[in-house]
This record gives structure tokens, C-alpha cells and sequence, in this order.
């Protein structure tokens, strides 16, 4: 097995775009490294970049210790796992599997013993005689890791390789590749647009937004310490709740002042952010999770400034949780960044001129809320996130443009 590098790489088309720009970070050697982003960023292309698809403009590409930026892709010992599966119609499962070991001309026997364990580790015993079309969607996508797994490659690469499943095996599919990468230890880089993907299939996660590296981190981190607002409100489903506000102090505390309402920021919290002091009278950007919600009529007695107040305009009950899309009298970030998020996933970004904001928030099932009503919610506010918003860079241990903590 090997580490994959990137280092300062570059794609620019022939007509001038550019798709990756000075990309930098590295797959440790047995690493699953998930590449997400939105449709166009640059993940698909950075991939075909180490698969040897699209040449590198600049910068370097390495596996292992070879710089790779040269190499035919059929010497780079690399196996791929496309979207479309790139079965061969006309051969048989076992022929599929086979196909990249005879062209290399091993022995019938190697052929044998490499196909078997395949299909022992994929599930495939029975199905070695049928031609793609007597296949569902997973066993194809199976048969396609199949050929990939045999070749014994030192780097996987896959591209969105579960988009053409349902929604059911597409849950099952991830949790099937994550468990296999896990046991094979083989380095493999994952492209996906699907932030749920990401966040429950990869060791670490590259966010990608206009061909320009955004933060690698694990998942957790990224959740939980997102380095701007593109990468806040790419990750998490429902996406995190966007409110424009004012930094506050007032005997030693930190408030932080959205519309009608004022939450008292937690001192652990505010503590965690000393540059947020050095915001104190000037606007910021607050991310609210909408975990971070939750209904007052079963929160208990909550201080008055933890709650925000609202109407209730739509309720999405989900079995085991509630989705409440809440009416306040706060005003909505209506970024560039959180535009291309909404546009991304279909949805239109309210105009910044809109009074309210509505945000979000994940109840317990016993929660009675009831659309057109009007409800009180409770904030987590050990959970608050702080944006700076002219860079839309996240405040946190170090002060931003400047600002004293």
C-alpha cells in the first residue's frame, strides 16, 4: 500500500478554466479519505488527476514516493470504481472480476484463488455465471469493487460510486465499502457530493468549494470546528442555521444579539473564543445546529436568555425526531456562501432585505409543536458557532483581521 500527496496541484482546461487550484493534502498510507463538495468544485477532476485521466498543470502528484505527474495511468497501480460501474455487458461476473488479471497474464490459478476471495469478502457466491443485466444495482456495484479489490492495487479510487442507487442500499452499500476499506487497509479516496456519505464513511474529509481546498479534518472536527461558513453550512443535515447578530459584553459576560432576541453566550464557550471579545459591539454571523434546538415545552426552566421565540411554519415529523421550521424575528446570513449551498441542494436563499429568519430545529418525537402556532425553543448555547462576516472565516482561538481578544 502507499500514501497518496497532493502538492500545490493544479488543473486548468484548455480553454481556460480552472477546475483545482494549488491543492494540497495528503492520503495516509491505509487512509479513506472522502473529497466532498458540490457539483463542480473540483473533487471529480482532482481524482482523475491521481488516476491519470486528466494531466496536472502544475504542482505535483505523488503515490507513495513517485511523483506520478508523468506516468501512463496503467502503471500507476491504481483501481478505480466508477458511478456507472463499467461493466463489460457480454461477460460474465467471474469474467468482469477476472478481466485486469488476464490482461497482466497470471496464471488460471491466481486468476481462481484472487476471484474467490472477492466474492467471498462481496457476497457474490452464485452469481458468478450471470451477466451484468440478471443484476440489481448493488450486485453490480459489488461486482465492479470486485474487480478492483483483485487487482491488489496499492491506492482505490472511487467516484460517487453509490449515485445510482436508491436511498436504502445506498445506506447499505456505504456501511458494506467503509467495512470492506476497513479490512483490506487499502488507501482509497472517495468522491462524493452526499455530506452524509462523507461524514460516515471517511477516517478524514476534503471539503472542496470552487476548485480551492476548504479544511481537512475528521468528520467530528469539522462538525464541530468548521473553519468558515461555507464548510458550516456544507456539513450537517438538516444545514446548520445561519443568523446575522451582535457581540455584547456586559459585566464580564458575552451576549450575542439576534433581532428581538438576546442569548447569553456560555462561558466555557466565549472562553474557548477569546478573539470573540475583540467583536464586542460589532456584527457577527452565529451557527446554530439544529441538534442545538429544542422544544421549551420539554426543555424544563431554561434562563430567559437561552430561548428564541417564534412561529411555526412547517413540521417534518421523521418517527424517532421532529424537524420544526420556526419563524423568528432575527435577520437570515444571506451569503454568497450560504447562496451556493441553497442553489447546490435546489433550494432559493431568502433575500437579505427578509425581515425574519426561519430556522431549524431537530426535536424529540413528544414534541407537540403545531404548524401556524407560536412556539418557544431553547439553545445549546455551549454550541453556538461564530463567523466573522466579511471573511466568513470562523472565529476561534485567534483573532481575525486583526481584531485584539
Amino acid at each position: 500500500m502507499a500514501s497518496v500527496a497532493f502538492e500545490g496541484a493544479s488543473k486548468v482546461f484548455g480553454d481556460g478554466t480552472r477546475a483545482v487550484s494549488s491543492l494540497d493534502f495528503d492520503v495516509g498510507d491505509g487512509e479513506f479519505m472522502v473529497l466532498v463538495g458540490p457539483s463542480g468544485c473540483g473533487k471529480t477532476t482532482a481524482l482523475r488527476m491521481v488516476a491519470g485521466l486528466e494531466r496536472v498543470s502544475a504542482g505535483v502528484v505523488r503515490i507513495g514516493e513517485r511523483v506520478i505527474n508523468d506516468v501512463p495511468s496503467r502503471n500507476r497501480d491504481i483501481a478505480m470504481v466508477f458511478q456507472s460501474y463499467a461493466l463489460y455487458p457480454h461477460l460474465s461476473v467471474y469474467e468482469n472480476i477476472a478481466f485486469g488479471l488476464r490482461l497482466k497474464k497470471l496464471p488460471k490459478s491466481e486468476i481462481d484463488r484472487r476471484v474467490q476471495l472477492a466474492v467471498d469478502v462481496l457476497d457474490l457466491e452464485g452469481l458468478l455465471e450471470r451477466k451484468p443485466r440478471a443484476l440489481s444495482g448493488g450486485q453490480r456495484q459489488r461486482v465492479a469493487m470486485g474487480r478492483a479489490i483483485v487487482r491488489q492495487p496499492q491506492a482505490f479510487l472511487m467516484d460517487e460510486p453509490l449515485s445510482n442507487l436508491d436511498a436504502k442500499l445506498r445506506v447499505q452499500m456505504r456501511a458494506e465499502i467503509a467495512r470492506l476499506q476497513h479490512e483490506l487497509r487499502v488507501t482509497t479516496l472517495y468522491v462524493t457530493h452526499d455530506q452524509v456519505e462523507a461524514m460516515t464513511m471517511g477516517d478524514r474529509v476534503a471539503v472542496m468549494r470552487k476548485g480551492n481546498l476548504q479544511q481537512v479534518a475528521s468528520p467530528q472536527e469539522l462538525y464541530d470546528r468548521p473553519v468558515n461558513l461555507f464548510v458550516a453550512g456544507f456539513i450537517g443535515s438538516p444545514a446548520m442555521n445561519l443568523l446575522r447578530g451582535r457581540v455584547e459584553r456586559s459585566d464580564g459576560a458575552t451576549f450575542v444579539r439576534l433581532g428581538a432576541h438576546r442569548l447569553a453566550v456560555d462561558p466555557a464557550t466565549a472562553g474557548a473564543r477569546p478573539a470573540l471579545s475583540g467583536y464586542a459591539g460589532q456584527n457577527v454571523i452565529v451557527g446554530i445546529r439544529p441538534e442545538d434546538l429544542e422544544d421549551a415545552a420539554l426543555a424544563g426552566e431554561a434562563p430567559a436568555e437561552s430561548v428564541l421565540s417564534g412561529r411555526v411554519v412547517l413540521r417534518e415529523a421523521l418517527g424517532s425526531e421532529v424537524d420544526v421550521h420556526l419563524e423568528v424575528d432575527a435577520e437570515p446570513a444571506i451569503t454568497d456562501e450560504v447562496r451556493e449551498i441553497a442553489e447546490d441542494i435546489g433550494m432559493t436563499a431568502r433575500p437579505r432585505e427578509q425581515p425574519t429568519a426561519t430556522v431549524v430545529g431537530r426535536f424529540g418525537a413528544r414534541s407537540r409543536v403545531q404548524v401556524q402556532s407560536s412556539a418557544d425553543v431553547v439553545v445549546d448555547t455551549r454550541a453556538l458557532h461564530f463567523f466573522d462576516p466579511e471573511t466568513g472565516l470562523g472565529i476561534h482561538d485567534t483573532p481575525i483581521r486583526g481584531v485584539a481578544s
